[in-house]
């Protein structure tokens, strides 16, 4: 049984959804980085929220961990690339509390155009300043969205219903989809020079890390607002100081900071700025909702292998699990063959997938295949971690699909070029289920792979096949299944030998020395 380990506060329906779904459960919130360190090898998942970070260090320590789930959306606590190279997935919820958080990114503009907060704090000191809390109305501004996600799609359609306009910067935004939220689609600079209103609603990486900054502030109209209910990091805040003392910015509403918690911060105490403490997920609706999903995708990922909102990997349903089993063997053989082959630097490798193959989702494919092909070359590689192995080794990876049908209704064929050769192999699945090896560097052959296999290329001249049983008879080898092919043209002839037990490395030097043997491996699947 799976054992996980829930280190953040979170809805018990979490707990109780693991143990519902057949996972052993840990809930032990509030350790030290030094605690979670200790016992963080028992586990195979680890659960969290925001408080626990997930960092090299800690990942360097969970040996049997295979995936980290966020119950939300942001990840800054995560060392993914740490994660990736241990070969354990990460997945987060970023449905769970989009409403939510979209909502709240609409209250603070709304609190922004009528200056509610600072309105109602005056009141509370029995004034009644009602000249200087002059406000603006939302109908008819543009509103511009940095970011037009789950998130930012809700965020625009509730401005819709405000009546504003709203444009949206967002390098993933197609035209099409644009359309259907009714957004136009715009470049950075227009939107800064057009919008009335500004909500950010994207992920803090390197390319959007202080996308609001000094230079940014410049091309905005002059009383233009800001809101980020999104990652702190997106906006200089030392340039929004400046900006909103010149007047440039005539507000600005901030659910999450640079640094956080925000115990102190230079934007604090601004007259013209409203802060609140990163409520944006802050519902009970969306801690159920992060609490639940977070639970069934790591259940579902342990127990059949279903991988949903991953960030370090091809997402693979649980609906697609099954399917796609019998070519996840079958793309394991494959690349496991070649692997076991490959005795020289890869340069290049390409996957082609033929027929109904074509059609299925082939990236989990692609991961397996690099997965067995690399394997036999280097411990610790997965799933997860085979691209990226594959990406910094500078091994050209190469995918392509062709529904249509060749010789087999299902075929992957992969091509591994080294520095000293190129080999392909070839499957197919029988009856849908049943992976088989059908061509081996351009020689045709129909051979079902075993847990011990003996791979020999020798001439095509007679003989050779009695001299091999011999021989093998000899040493108390049994043959199970014996699959052979030749190409006449260069003469040559590739077997494939099923045998019970793994060949003694005696027996293969003895096969090697056969008259007409050009290459022996013993292989093992």
């Amino acid at each position: 049984m799976p054992k996980v380990l829930i280190s953040d506060k979170m809805s018990p329906l979490a707990e109780q959804t693991f143990k519902e779904r057949g996972v052993d459960v840990d809930f032990l919130p509030g350790m030290t980085p030094d605690e979670l360190k200790a016992v963080i090898g028992k586990y195979d998942g680890l659960a969290i929220r925001s408080a626990t970070k997930a960092t090299a260090e800690i990942l360097a320590a969970a040996v049997n961990l295979k995936v980290v789930g966020r119950a939300g959306i942001g990840v800054d606590n995560i060392d993914i690339p740490a994660a990736t190279n241990a070969g354990c997935v990460v997945m987060n919820t970023p449905f769970g509390n989009s409403i939510t958080t979209a909502e709240h990114a609409m209250g603070m503009m709304m609190a922004l155009a009528r200056q509610i907060p600072q309105a109602n704090a005056s009141t509370h000191q029995g004034k009644w300043e009602k000249s200087k809390f002059m406000g603006v109305e939302l109908t008819g501004k543009t509103l511009g969205l940095i970011g037009a996600g789950n998130i930012g799609s809700i965020a625009a359609d509730r401005a819709q219903g405000l009546k504003m306009k709203v444009i949206a910067f967002d390098p993933f935004l197609s035209a099409e989809r644009a359309a259907d939220i009714g957004v136009q689609k715009v470049e950075l600079d227009e939107l800064f020079a057009r919008a009335d209103f500004i909500t950010l609603h994207t992920p803090l990486t390197d390319q959007t890390r202080g996308i609001i900054n000094k230079t940014a502030f410049a091309k905005m109209k002059d009383g233009v607002r800001i809101i980020n209910c999104a990652r702190g990091g997106l906006i200089d805040e030392s340039a929004l100081l400046v900006a909103l003392n010149d007047g440039k910015v005539a507000g600005a509403a901030l659910d999450v900071f640079e640094v956080e918690p925000a115990k102190e911060n230079p934007l604090f105490g601004h007259e013209n700025v409203i802060c609140t403490p990163h409520l944006g997920a802050s519902t009970s609706e969306a801690q159920v909702n992060v609490a639940l999903q977070v639970a069934e995708q790591m259940s579902e990922y342990l127990l059949t292998g279903g991988v949903t909102n991953a960030l370090n990997m091809p997402s693979l349903s649980a609906e697609e699990a099954p399917k796609l089993k019998p070519y996840m063997t079958l793309a394991a053989q494959i690349g496991g063959f070649a692997g076991q082959l490959t005795e020289h630097a890869l340069k290049k490798v390409t996957i082609e997938y033929e027929g109904h193959v074509g059609t299925l989702n082939t990236r989990p494919l692609t991961a397996t295949v690099l997965q067995g092909l690399l394997s036999p070359l280097m411990s610790s590689v997965n799933m997860v971690n085979a691209p990226v192995i594959a990406k910094e080794r500078n091994i050209d990876i190469t995918e392509t699909t062709h529904d249509r049908e060749g010789d087999y209704n299902t075929l992957i064929r992969l091509t591994v070029e080294t520095e000293k050769q190129t080999r392909t192999v070839s499957g197919t699945l029988f009856a849908n289920r049943a992976p088989r090896i059908v061509e081996v560097n351009g020689v045709m052959l129909e051979a079902e792979l075993s847990d011990n296999m003996l791979y020999a290329v020798n001439s095509d001249k007679p003989g050779f096949i009695g001299a091999l049983g011999s021989l093998l008879g000899q040493n108390g080898v049994n043959i199970a299944t014996f699959a052979l092919g030749r190409k006449l043209e260069v003469k040559q002839a590739v077997a494939l030998v099923s045998v019970d037990e793994p060949i003694k490395d005696i027996v293969l030097d003895q096969v090697g020395a056969l008259a007409h043997v050009l290459q022996v491996k013993k292989l093992a699947f």
